[in-house]
């Protein structure tokens, strides 16, 4: 098996180019597919800040090395989800990588910072913990844009997840969440922009390029993402692409080329209501009380718990 580009010692094929990699040609295919999105969708500038959402896991290290690689100033910002050991592992991933580096990782603690975990207050709270940890993430990675004044906020969503969530998304017709499917959403209302790099690289080349790169990850998934059906329709996907390689590719870009402007939407979480400040934190909302703060009260306001027949109070993540 040979290099497509040196014809040296191959050391991974790609299917859906048909082409086999060296080392350092897979590599710079991964530069070059992540330039190339940030080129087509206008994504980033010269000189922009940009400030990464890291996890620890592969497709967040692999996009904060690569922009560091492609010449951007990106840190790097953790939220701290009080999930257990996962989330100390999680952690110690993304700090060793950024302090290998030089790099900066902000860090942010939901039970430290705001009085909640996500296991807790999602049941505090009736949502579901997907919901209360995604809705968490969204609120306090566009306040420590603008806080820090970045003019980006990067996120290491692939070609795998972008796929997975445009097949649920279809199957459903959740035409609002169609409309916001675009890899770019640039900023308004208070909103930073939002852009996700990685769309051209599946989770395969971003788990090689971690490999490659000499990068150490978290492999583990979540514990509290058991029964998403987002992972299932990874998983449907994948059977396609074994038979058709590319399907995944045509699928995604083929609705960005030939389908998403006719589910335009409001490029912001409100659905293009009016902007407010929020009258608790200052963060853009449609409400008097943005969605975060409201979710906060209702994690940490006090519970009646029975024990025998005295009813106590308690506070969660207490």
């Amino acid at each position: 098996m040979k290099c497509q580009v040196c014809r040296g010692p191959a050391v991974i094929d790609v299917r859906r180019h048909n082409a086999n990699f060296c080392p350092e040609h897979f590599m710079r295919l991964c530069r070059d597919q992540t330039q190339k999105s940030i080129d087509q969708f206008a994504m980033l500038e010269p000189g922009d800040r940009v400030l990464v959402a890291v996890s620890g896991g592969k497709d967040s290290l692999a996009v904060w090395d690569i922009l560091t690689e492609l010449g951007f100033a990106a840190d790097g910002f953790y939220i701290g989800l009080g999930i257990g050991e996962y989330s100390d592992a999680s952690r110690g991933y993304a700090q060793r990588f950024a302090d290998e580096r030089g790099l900066t990782l902000h860090v942010d603690d939901l039970l430290r910072d705001h009085g909640f975990d996500v296991p807790n207050g999602s049941r505090a709270a009736k949502r579901a913990p997907c919901s209360a940890c995604g809705l968490s993430k969204r609120h306090l990675f566009d306040d420590a844009a603008r806080r820090g004044g970045y003019d980006a906020i990067v996120t290491g969503h692939n070609l795998d997840d972008e796929a997975a969530v445009l097949m649920g998304n279809t199957l459903h017709w959740q035409v609002d969440y169609l409309g916001r499917q675009m890899p770019h959403l640039p900023a308004a209302n208070g909103f930073p922009k939002k852009v996700k790099p990685l769309v051209r690289l599946t989770e395969r080349d971003t788990a090689a390029y971690c490999l490659l790169r000499g990068i150490d990850y978290l492999v583990d998934e979540c514990p509290m993402a058991a029964g998403n059906k987002h992972l299932s329709y990874k998983a449907a996907l994948n059977d396609i692409e074994v038979d058709s390689p590319g399907a995944k590719h045509a699928f995604y870009f083929g609705f960005l080329d030939r389908a998403a402007e006719r589910f335009a939407a409001p490029t912001t979480d409100t659905d293009g209501a009016p902007v407010t400040p929020c009258e608790r934190c200052q963060a853009p909302s449609s409400n008097g009380v943005c969605a975060f703060c409201r979710l906060t009260e209702r994690a940490t306001q006090a519970v009646p718990i029975e024990m025998g027949r005295t009813r106590r109070r308690a506070k969660v993540a207490s």
